[in-house]
């Protein structure tokens, strides 16, 4: 079975209104293209604003029926795909989310995920200012064009994460991100972060003979540039599609999901695991 998969970057501005027009014109191009999914960045709707900590950027924050499901949710349904829509979710004054919802082609939401994994750096992550730790677990949504897992950015530096939304099923992993490079940041160190970033989505792929699928932004942001280069990984690692450094891009990947299981068959990690031997995973260190 192949599914044509999208992942749309973009650079954001600091008029919400402005940032959903955008992502809905990109939606419109990626449904030209034929994706079957399709997925935005993180926090799509705004700059990536923690990088401090501002009481007046909670004012972003939206409820799962608020601005991003009332015009996202009729493009899922006129172009009849699912899309990955990633949002600042206000579940009550003072309980707040970085979280993306999963909309299907009736335009109703079929998922619903928290981000597990919220960074805090003195210099430019602030999350756990605007952040709760997501208490959903892990999500996988299932659909006619394969099982779509949803993570969200910290979330792919973690083996863990990608290895129990692939057990879960998942076909297609999903890493809506907000990443680059802090403008304190040496040159000369600048490659090897980027692929840092791109090998960790490969080995999420080789790992757990998955697809990967990561939607970055790009453009700058206060101290940050954001480094683009969104791509789809097919189970060997092998990337399938790569998006550029700077330009707004929507990048469409053909999936044939029938390789997950040829793959499997040569490279069975998962028949291999010795899940008797893990329990030292549930400690957070060891000596």
């Amino acid at each position: 079975m192949k599914t044509n998969v999208a992942v749309i970057q973009f650079a954001a501005s600091w008029d919400a209104e402005k940032n959903v027009e955008k992502a809905v014109h990109l939606v419109e191009q990626a449904a030209q293209k034929k994706a079957h999914v399709v997925c935005l960045q993180e926090l799509y709707r705004s700059p990536y604003f923690p990088q401090r900590g501002d009481e007046a950027f909670f004012d972003y924050a939206e409820p799962l029926q608020g601005p991003t499901f009332k015009a996202l949710s009729p493009m899922a349904k006129k172009h009849k795909l699912y899309l990955v829509a990633p949002l600042f979710e206000k579940r009550a004054p003072g309980v707040y989310f970085n979280s993306a919802i999963v909309l299907d082609p009736r335009g109703k939401m079929a998922g619903h995920y928290r981000k597990m994994h919220v960074p805090q750096d003195a210099h430019s992550f602030s999350e756990k200012y605007y952040f709760a730790e997501g208490d959903k677990g892990y999500c996988v949504v299932d659909t006619p064009h394969g099982k779509l897992g949803i993570l969200i950015c910290w979330d792919q530096w973690y083996p863990e994460a990608a290895r129990i939304t692939s057990l879960k099923g998942a076909d297609i992993l999903f890493y809506p991100t907000a990443i680059g490079w802090h403008k304190n940041e040496a040159k000369q160190n600048r490659p090897d972060q980027l692929n840092a970033w791109k090998t960790m989505h490969q080995s999420h792929a080789i790992a757990n003979n998955v697809f990967v699928a990561a939607a970055n932004r790009v453009g700058n942001e206060d101290d940050l540039t954001f480094w683009g280069h969104s791509l789809v990984a097919a189970p060997s690692g092998r990337i399938l599609a790569e998006a550029s450094l700077e330009k707004e891009e929507v990048l469409v990947a053909e999936c044939d999901l029938d390789a997950i299981s040829v793959q499997r068959h040569g490279w069975p990690f998962l028949r291999d695991r010795r899940i008797d031997s893990y329990g030292d995973l549930l400690h957070r260190f060891l000596v």
